[in-house]
This record gives structure tokens, sequence and C-alpha cells, in this order.
């Protein structure tokens, strides 16, 4: 019955923990310490002055027993050294051993209970290392938890004089303390989960936000950057956002600013702040913190912290977005996400605009927009899966960026007018790692090619990765279990035969005739326009053939001739 009541009554105490926890876990300043991928010494002794005062407080509520406590003083100290590493850990157990050591309660276990709270809180920061860039998961806390709070027993049963009262008391504590602790380990770290999911949260709204902005100033920005699109996108930014002021230069000049301290920072006056210059000199994206580091000549004006990120055409910084907060030290993590994607967004749209006027070559308008799409939603997701990948490996980060670099030269490769089928294979297969990296095992992919000479057949630029990424986008992601997407190139006597297969959810009848008809909706549009190129370019042999079943896959393939003479005639608009 005393194991019960001890059980019962260190669970109650528990619950004050928790309810502590939780409370803590909603101010600004934790999460921002929980957040942040480095901090500092002085942000590590505030970690480890409220991770001790955790200890303390669970020897104050600890349980008289045997004259000695049945506590829960071990959670907080062994969450300290998980979470922030060897130095929390050492200076919070540090701290709550000496309280333990110096108070007069708990009996003959005083110097045991010390000595065991300093070594599980050390041993918790060097357990830190071994997932410094991943995910501590709930049940791993408790695993931690109980074997430090039998290490704990074994430590009593050592140093604890009379060793008969010491082996009394262990028999009696060692289950409600050991269950209880290791269950308050596991509720912190889903606690402390929760702050992250709450961050991914507040990042997909601003991935939305971005895509929101992105879509409305694109009209403009695909003019150019001037001093009217400037204008245009900030001023969409500014509406949107609560942003105290929002400006866009170009590398000399202001080319428009929205919001507070527009009265001094006018269109066509030179740069004006140092943080400016810094990020177009460096390249990257640039933080200010307070009206000293943003550097403007004007005494008064408001703005007192600020992100900048770079606008690039080609690894070139053509002029900078700038997102102001009149708050000092008031820029977060989000606010440059969201700055990074929208300056990548805008990058994008003006390399763009640019590559789009230079498209002389091709022989329509609407061959030139497809052509040179890009796609906001794709680039966007892009963008947040290598962020996230970044934090744990950092080489598969920089293989994802060289393929992202490559998908993106590709769709914006409109200098001639057919490409080697090669050179499509290895923008589908850029695509695709970037998908596989977001979409983890629910995506597999193989690539069939029956002959090398196949691949230097010349084929319509951007003809395959829109078959694919439909295959991805309609036929595999809406299966839970996901599925695979097969490229197959076969070469015959006339020619070579392109095929893309999935076993994916397929397409329902309606669905199918829909497309047969040429009746399809804006999110299979490219269905539509790769046929009528083929057909504009090697007629109607060269349609697309479209086999689907309804709960098995679709496979979609077209012929491209080795005769490569295009057609003179006009576009077909083909299924």
């Amino acid at each position: 019955m005393i194991i019960i009541h001890i059980l019962a009554s260190l669970a109650n105490r528990l619950g004050v923990f928790v309810i502590i926890a939780f409370l803590l876990s909603q101010t600004a300043a934790f999460k921002k310490l929980i957040l942040k991928k480095e901090i500092s010494l002085g942000e590590k002794i505030i970690l480890s002055i409220i991770f001790g005062s955790f200890g303390i407080l669970g020897t104050y509520m600890g349980i008289p027993i045997y004259g000695a406590l049945a506590n829960s003083r071990a959670v907080g100290v062994i969450i300290g050294g998980l979470l922030g590493g060897p130095f929390v850990g050492i200076l919070s157990g540090f701290i709550a051993a000496i309280h333990r050591w110096g108070i007069d309660i708990g009996g003959f276990t005083a110097v045991a209970c010390s000595v065991s709270t300093f070594t599980e809180a050390t041993l918790a920061g060097l357990i830190h290392r071994k997932f410094e860039n991943g995910k501590i998961h709930w049940w791993f806390g408790f695993a931690v938890g109980t074997c430090m709070e039998l290490l704990q027993m074994v430590i009593i049963l050592t140093l604890a004089k009379p060793f008969s009262a010491a082996w009394e008391l262990v028999k009696v504590i060692w289950f409600p303390m050991t269950f209880v602790n290791s269950c308050g380990i596991a509720i912190f770290i889903l606690i402390i989960d929760n702050i992250f999911k709450e961050q991914e949260r507040v990042g997909a709204l601003q991935a939305q936000l971005a895509l929101d902005i992105t879509t409305e100033t694109l009209p403009y920005l695909r003019k150019g950057l001037n001093e009217l699109s400037a204008y245009k996108a900030a001023k969409i930014i500014f509406d949107k956002t609560d942003y105290d002021a929002v400006a866009i230069t170009d590398t000399e000049k202001i080319l428009a600013h929205v919001g507070k301290g527009e009265d001094h920072h006018q269109t066509g006056f030179n740069l004006m702040t140092r943080t400016t210059k810094n990020a177009i000199d460096s390249k990257k994206y640039k933080v200010a913190t307070s009206k000293e580091e943003i550097d403007c000549a004007e005494p008064s004006c408001p703005l007192a912290s600020a992100v900048v990120a770079p606008l690039l055409e080609c690894d070139k910084v053509i002029g900078c977005l700038k997102l102001y907060r009149i708050r000092p030290n008031s820029i977060t993590s989000i606010d440059i996400k969201l700055a990074q994607g929208i300056a990548h967004m805008f990058s994008t749209q003006l390399e763009l605009a640019k590559v789009e006027n230079q498209a002389k070559l091709l022989a329509s308008a609407e061959r030139r927009a497809l052509q040179a799409q890009i796609n906001p939603h794709f680039l966007f997701n892009a963008l947040n899966t290598i962020i996230s990948v970044s934090r744990k490996d950092s080489d598969e980060a920089r293989r994802l960026l060289v393929d992202l670099s490559q998908f993106f030269r590709n769709n914006l490769s409109v200098g001639m007018e057919l490409v080697p089928l090669e050179q499509e294979i290895e923008h589908v297969k850029a695509y695709l790692s970037i998908e596989q990296a977001r979409f983890g095992e629910r995506l597999k992919t193989e690539f069939s090619i029956s002959s090398p000479d196949a691949l230097s057949v010349k084929v319509p630029p951007l003809i395959l990765q829109p078959l694919v990424e439909n295959a991805v986008k309609h036929g595999i992601m809406p299966k839970p279990e996901g599925g695979k997407v097969t490229v197959k190139i076969e070469e015959f006597s006339q020619g070579v035969v392109v095929s893309v297969k999935d076993n994916g959810v397929g397409m329902t009848e309606e669905i199918f005739k829909n497309i047969k008809d040429n009746k399809v909706s804006k999110d299979k549009i490219g269905l539509r326009n790769v046929n009528g190129r083929l057909e504009s370019y090697f007629g109607k042999e060269s349609c697309l053939r479209i086999l689907s079943n309804y709960g098995t896959g679709t496979l979609v393939k077209f012929f491209i001739p080795y005769d490569q003479l295009p057609m003179t005639g006009s576009e077909g608009h083909g299924a």
C-alpha cells in the first residue's frame, strides 16, 4: 500500500510540474531560447537556472519516507541536459545538487541524492550530443529517465549509510520514482515538441502568405524591377502583413518605401542604411536589431529593426527587399524565413521577366510562357524542404540546392526550340530529387532507358517534367502509402517512345473523358499544353496517349520520330 501511496502522491505533484512547464512554454522568451539553433553563454546560464529551479522545486515537493524523500528533482535537470547539452546539464545539476545537499531535509540520503542529481544531469547533457541535430522523442526521454532513476537507486545504495536503511528505502521508492519521473520527462519533451510544431504551423501560414504575395505581385514584377513595379510589390506586402515599413531597392538607390519613415526614405534617394549595403556586398540576408545597426542618417527615423534579403539574378545582386519594425530586436526567425521566401520568389520572377524578354526564338507567346514558367508552390515547398534538411544534414541540403539550381536552370533555358532528351531526363531527376526529399519513402522512382542513343533525340524543352509532376501530384500523393513513378525511354526503328507510368490512384471515367474532350481543369492544363506542343512540332502521331484505371494507376506516353523537322502548321490543342 505504501508504494501505491507514494506513486499517487508523486503523480499529483507531477501535475504541478506539468502546469508550470506548460505555462513556461507559452512565454515568448522561453520559446525563443528553445527554438534557437545556437545559444550564447548567457542564454545557456538562463536555461541552467530555469531547469535547476525545477530541480529545487522537485526537492521541496518531495514526499517524506523513512527519513528521506521520494521526489521529482531529477525531472528538471535531466530535461535541461537533454535539451541544452553538457553545459546546461552540468550547471543545472550543480544548482539542484548544492541545494539538496545544503538544506536540512531528507536526512541520511542528502549526499547520495546530491551526487545522483549531478550525475544524472551531466549524463543527460552528454546524451544530448548524440541528438544535437535531430529530434528527441518522448519515448526516448522515458527510457533515459528510467535508466537515470535506476542509476540513482544504485548511488543511494552505494553512498547512503546505514545500508540497511538505504535498502528499505529503495525497495519502496524505486518503482514510483522511476515510473512517475520518467513519465514527467516524456511529458516535458512533448510540451517542448509542441513549441516546434507551433513554429511549423506558423511557418505554413507564412508560406501561404508568401504565396499570396507572390501571386499578386507577379503581374508587376514580370515587367522587371523599376520604381513602379517595386512600389506595387512593396504596397502589397505592406497591406498583407503587420510590418511597419516595406522597402525595395536596387544596388544604388531606393525604388520604393511604404510605411514608417517614408518621409525621408524616399524613392530615388541613395541607399541610406548600412545593413542594406552589407546585404548587397555579402549576397546574404542581414538582420538589424537596433537603430544603430540600421544606421539611418535621419535622427528622427522610427525604424528600429529590420531584415534585409538580397534579390539575385544569376548570382548577381540586383537589389534588396527590406521588412522593418519600429521596436528594437523584434525580428523573429519567422520574419527572416518570410523575407527569404519572398526574396527568392521575387528573384525568380525578375529573372523570368528578363528571360522572357530575350526569348525571341520561340514560335509563340504561349510556348515562351510555358517554357519559362516557375511553379511558386513547388519553389516554396522546395525551399522549406531544404531549410528543414539543412538542420540535420548540411551535405544533403547542399546536394538539394544543386538539384534545385539545375531544375531552374533548365526551366529558364529558352535559347533553343528543341533540346536533347538527355537534358529533359536530367531536369526530371532534379525535380524528383527535391520531391523525394520532401515526401521521403512515399515516393519511389525508376528510370528505364533502352539505349543511350535514344537520349540524343531532340524534344521541345519542358515536355517531360509536367507529365512526371502530374504523376506525382495527382497519382501518387493522394495515396496515403505513396507509390512509384517510372520513366521509360524505348528506342524503335523510326523513333523513340517516352512513357511516364505511376501506380497511383488513377483517373475516374469522368476525369478521363474530360481530358480526352479537352475539358481539363486548371491544375491539369499541363497535359493540354504538352500535347499541343508535341502535335505542333511532330504531328498527330506524337500526341499523348493516356491509359488509366481508377485505383491502379496511369500511363502517359508519346512518340518522337527520328525525323526531327518540326511541323510548320498551327499548333494543335489535343487532349
